[in-house]
């Protein structure tokens, strides 16, 4: 645009002048230093690539979008004498890469516990949850061959760590080509780390939560190529779909409970539980399946069974047994009307209508509202097992204390069964992006808390105020951070409550409850069963909701800014309020938010202004020209603390 020289001096002269000639009531923090730079927080060229035909700049799969596939067939025991699982896999591995693969990358996650391990080298000594815990030998690797076509050779591994590189003779073909790996392996069930696998000890038995049991392929992608970030236990998992065949042997007496469809209920059941099952299936109400005192047939009995389970289109599965289990079921009314069963597997010791007796009821109300509000659950079943795990989850299963209670029951059970769909359906890669599944996770757990049985265990909203100072600290980290780098105490804020209280305020006060639903859901449903980047979440959220959000994710996720905003002062043209108000607001801190006023006027209702967030476009201070009638009794920034402010002191006016 070209300005003439008149009209500048003109510009100039009324700026000098002023449109209004404030009278002064009051100035607040009239000197403290602002650090807002406009440039910095609205500045251009947020993304730092282009679009590519893998990966749209709308943030959707491009035409040329590929990942590839890891089916999986284990044969897996238990000898619960010794913790120890001994197991045999085979992976049915296909490339759809474009790229001939050399070599390829498997986890050996069990390797974490060790002695030698990386962590454990860098773990403090205390202070934090991976000091002075239990070791173990991790994997044993005793066999692993790979089978091409009729190509078929024992191979060498190299462990390096949580990691296994299994060199080819010959490269396996990008577009499609296909190969067998088969191993033999076991290890011992760490029994007292509690980090995502357990033992709990109960007096009907020892209950196993069995995780990150089999190696498995580490993904392949068109971002990084091989993803081969170690295991350190903070940053989770990142890995490929495909189908699983899980044959599971362990003790007569013993229930097992899976990711999955049980195949063979005849071979591992009882003719009346099997009949209970049935029942449960077509039931809306909690239903026993099986009890402890029902074990002591099969203790006489003696030997061994192999429980036979599938699932597909997954990303992992797990599996937990015991002979102390309470087993009891419901069904999940999906959409679609699929079948769908929840269960929960649990001592005799945690049942009662406070704790344990509720598990099936939470677990059913939970999945039907996220299925209802984003996309179907996938899976035949979903089962909570109790263990001495504060809350893990995985495909169809999921871990949580034995001891949980009430609301602390429901908030785990819902918080780990979200995990469904970020990230079992929504396949992020955890090991570098925790919010991407634990703070979007927390986020639709708060939906559904509102809407569980009226809000029985709603804590009605979050306090800007209160948390401000938190997620403002300068010892606070930043969202985007990697989960291994940030500091242990600061985890559930960077990564859990901080990105699930931003897009809560993105919902709720920036695009609104409508626009935001639409664009997230076109997001779970063009990811789904894919590998998201954050960019394809950015991209998709502003594509939808057609607003540059740059400043947005600047100052909530990619950096730790400040924000603190407020009223500086007050004034009337030519001194008389019915002609309206100048309300000078400023923004002290590097983080931008659209304001909201509310203004009490003399002998009037008081008005609720909502400002956009482009007031701050052109720096701070910023002035409202308000069309006041009378004068002004006073103003609140934020009267419902939105906001995460981390110096209210200047939010109201007068100051008090």
């Amino acid at each position: 645009m070209v300005f003439r020289l008149k009209n500048v001096l003109i510009f100039l002269v009324l700026s000098l002048i002023g449109f209004y000639l404030p009278v002064f009531s009051q100035s607040i923090h009239a000197g403290k230093q602002s650090q807002f730079d406009s440039h910095e927080t609205f500045a251009p060229y947020f993304y730092t690539e282009n679009g590519n035909s893998y990966r749209s700049a709308t943030g959707a799969p491009g035409p040329a979008y590929w990942q590839n596939k890891a089916d999986y067939t284990i044969h897996a025991s238990l000898n619960p004498s010794d913790s120890t699982v001994s197991g045999d896999e085979t992976i049915h591995y296909t490339n759809f890469s474009p790229d001939n693969l050399d070599f390829l990358w498997i986890q050996l996650d069990q390797n974490m516990f060790r002695a030698d391990s990386r962590i454990n080298k860098i773990a403090p000594y205390s202070g934090s949850r991976f000091s002075k815990w239990k070791f173990t030998e991790g994997y044993e690797i005793l066999k692993v061959e790979i089978q091409e076509g009729t190509m078929h050779y024992s191979i060498q591994p190299q462990i390096y760590e949580t990691r296994m590189r299994v060199n080819l003779k010959k490269a396996l073909n990008g577009g499609g080509g296909k190969l067998d790996i088969h191993i033999v392996y076991r290890f011992k069930v760490n029994s007292n780390n509690n980090i995502r696998t357990g033992i709990l000890k109960t007096p009907h038995g020892n209950i196993f939560a069995v995780a990150q049991w089999y190696p498995r392929m580490a993904v392949y992608d068109d971002i990084l190529g091989w993803n081969t970030l170690p295991y350190m236990g903070s940053g989770e998992f990142y890995l490929e779909y495909g189908n699983f065949d899980l044959f599971l042997e362990v003790p007569n007496n013993y229930i097992v409970a899976s990711s999955g469809k049980l195949l063979n209920p005849e071979s591992v059941l009882s003719l009346l539980e099997i009949q209970r099952l049935h029942a449960a299936a077509g039931s809306d109400q909690t239903l026993l399946i099986h009890s402890p005192e029902e074990n002591e047939s099969k203790i006489q009995e003696g030997g061994k069974k192999i429980w036979h389970f599938q699932i597909n289109q997954a990303r992992d599965a797990s599996w937990a047994c015991s002979s102390a289990f309470v087993w009891d079921a419901a069904r999940i009314v999906l959409p679609s009307g699929k079948p769908c069963l929840a269960q929960s597997f649990y001592p005799v010791e945690s049942a009662g209508d406070s704790s344990w007796g509720r598990s099936t009821e939470y677990i059913k109300k939970s999945i039907e509202f996220n299925s209802r509000k984003w996309l179907e659950f996938p899976y035949p079943a979903a089962s909570n097992i109790a263990s001495n795990i504060g809350g893990m989850e995985y495909p169809g299963i999921v871990f949580c204390r034995n001891t949980s209670k009430k609301g602390g029951l429901w908030g785990v059970i819902d918080h780990e069964f979200g995990h469904t769909w970020f990230p079992m359906i929504v396949g992020s890669n955890e090991r570098k992006y925790m919010w991407m599944d634990e703070g979007f996770n927390t986020f639709i757990n708060g939906l559904s808390t509102h809407d569980f049985n009226n809000g029985e265990y709603d804590q009605n909203g979050i306090d800007g105020f209160r948390i401000g100072s938190i997620l403002n600290s300068p010892s606070s980290e930043s969202v985007l951070n990697r989960p291994d780098v940030i500091q242990e105490k600061f985890i559930g804020i960077a990564c859990y409550y901080k990105p699930g209280y931003a897009l809560s305020l993105l919902r709720d006060h920036i695009l609104g409850p409508d626009l935001f639903d639409k664009a997230f859901k076109l997001y779970i449903d063009r990811w789904a069963y894919k590998h998201p980047s954050p960019n394809d979440f950015f991209r998709t959220i502003e594509n939808v909701s057609g607003e540059d959000l740059g400043w947005f994710w600047r100052g909530m996720f990619m950096n730790n800014w400040t924000f603190d905003e407020g009223v500086q002062s007050v004034g009337y043209k030519d001194g008389d309020p019915s002609k309206g108000s100048q309300i000078v607001l400023v923004n002290n801190g590097k983080m931008a938010m659209p304001p909201i006023l509310l203004i009490y006027e003399q002998n009037t209702t008081p008005k609720l202004v909502q400002l956009p967030v482009e007031v701050w476009q052109r720096g701070s201070p910023y002035t409202y020209s308000y069309g006041s009638t009378h004068s002004i009794d006073s103003i609140r920034v934020d009267p419902n603390h939105v906001f995460p402010d981390s110096d209210p002191s200047n939010n109201i006016y007068p100051q008090k």
